[in-house]
Formats: C-alpha cells, sequence, structure tokens
C-alpha cells in the first residue's frame, strides 16, 4: 500500500506538555514531603515541585522520581544505577530498554529543570503530519510501527533508526520496537497525526524532504 505523507511541522522541545497528570504532581509533591500538596492550587503544582525536589540532593531526588515513576520495571539496584548515570549522561537517549526511554526522558527533564542544569537535557521531536493512501479502498489504521515504515522513504541514511533497524524500517519485517520509539501517536481521522518521539532518534534534519511517498507492505498478506 502506498502513501503519500507531508510533514505540516516538525519542531524540537525539551518538555512533552500534560506527560505529568495533577495526581503525578500530588503524589510526587507528598514523595519530595511538600505538605498539604492536595490543597495547592492546581497551577502552581510544577513550580512548587521543582522547588520541593531541590529540597534533596540530585542523586536522591533521581532516585525518588525514577522509583515512582518506573519501580514496577527497575530492580532497586538498577534505579540506583540509573540515578548515578543521570547526572553524567543522557541515559534517557541510551537506555537499552527502549520502552523505557518515554518515562526516562520526562524524569530527566524534569531534573534537568529542577537543579537548573546539573542533570544534562534532553530533547523530544513533536511532527504534525497528514496521511493520505493513494490506494482505493483502504481503511488499515496507521499504528506506530507502519508510522516508521511510511516514515523511512524520506528519511536520510544517516538517520540512527535507519541504521539500527534497518530490516523492520525497510522490509517486510515485525517491528516491536516502534511502541518504544514512537513516544505518542494521535489522530482523530486517520489522516492527520501528532507525533512525539526522542529528538535523538528522529529530528528535522533527518527528513530529506517535507513531502515524500512511503510504502507499507501488510504481514497479513502474505
Amino acid at each position: 500500500m502506498k502513501y503519500k505523507i507531508k510533514i505540516n511541522n516538525i519542531k524540537t522541545v525539551d518538555e512533552i506538555k500534560d506527560y505529568w497528570t495533577t495526581d503525578d504532581y500530588i503524589h510526587l509533591l507528598e514523595k519530595f514531603n511538600f505538605p498539604d500538596a492536595g490543597n495547592a492550587k492546581k497551577e502552581s503544582l510544577y513550580e512548587l515541585l521543582l522547588m520541593a525536589i531541590t529540597d534533596f540532593e540530585p542523586k536522591e531526588a533521581a532516585v525518588i522520581l525514577l522509583d515512582y515513576k518506573l519501580s514496577d520495571h527497575l530492580t532497586e539496584g538498577q534505579i540506583e544505577q540509573v540515578s548515578n548515570d543521570m547526572l553524567i549522561d543522557t541515559v534517557c537517549e541510551e537506555y537499552p530498554e527502549i520502552e523505557l526511554q518515554y518515562a526516562l526522558y520526562n524524569c530527566n527533564q524534569l531534573l534537568f529543570k529542577a537543579f537548573n542544569g546539573i542533570f544534562p537535557s534532553a530533547s523530544a521531536t513533536l511532527i504534525n503530519c497528514s496521511i493520505t493512501s493513494l490506494d482505493e479502498d483502504t481503511d488499515t489504521k496507521i499504528t506506530k510501527d507502519i508510522l516508521l515504515k511510511l516514515f523511512s522513504s524520506g528519511l536520510s541514511d544517516r538517520n540512527i533508526l535507519k541504521r539500527l533497524f534497518s530490516a523492520q524500517m525497510d522490509e517486510n519485517a515485525d517491528f516491536p520496537e516502534a511502541e518504544g520509539i514512537v513516544w505518542s501517536l494521535e489522530t482523530k481521522d486517520n489522516i492527520n497525526f501528532k507525533i512525539a518521539a526522542s529528538a535523538n532518534l528522529l529530528k528535522d534534519e533527518d527528513f530529506l524532504s517535507l513531502e515524500f511517498e512511503g510504502v507499507f507492505e501488510d504481514l497479513t498478506d502474505n
């Protein structure tokens, strides 16, 4: 199946808005020993949390944040190691379990902002695009793996995804890693999409053109 892809907007940001919910802020404030967090004004929670975090040493703050967000996925020893590594490197860009990189990114950036640069910063890419089928009578839902396969023909060979996942991007191969690579994929009509991903894996200069065609071969057809 052939599609036309048009990149309408692409930008690099240092945080994903609305990743942390109001409940997250309240629970984190409690973990950082801020009293009566539930009674604070909603619009002030973010700034209050940044201040509460800085009452702790950077590594200790990282452990608390990682334990809150990733204790179901990382052991206590792994959290200790990651909290150390975060002070010297952007772990969220290199962590081998790619499905955890989104959560690690948001933890990293919260710590980066709270401690005013003690933690190295990382970036995310936000893309608005349209994807239109050039074949008749197709109602295929665009999923994360299909999206990356369609993007492949428009990306430079220097793109890290094309180097790390060449078979998955360019061939008729299963692509489970796409769930961790594409942080969010939102659409109301299966034509216009909002996408978030790590800027380490996908950035504006990776695209050879803002308009291109891509092909997806459905595995179920074989």
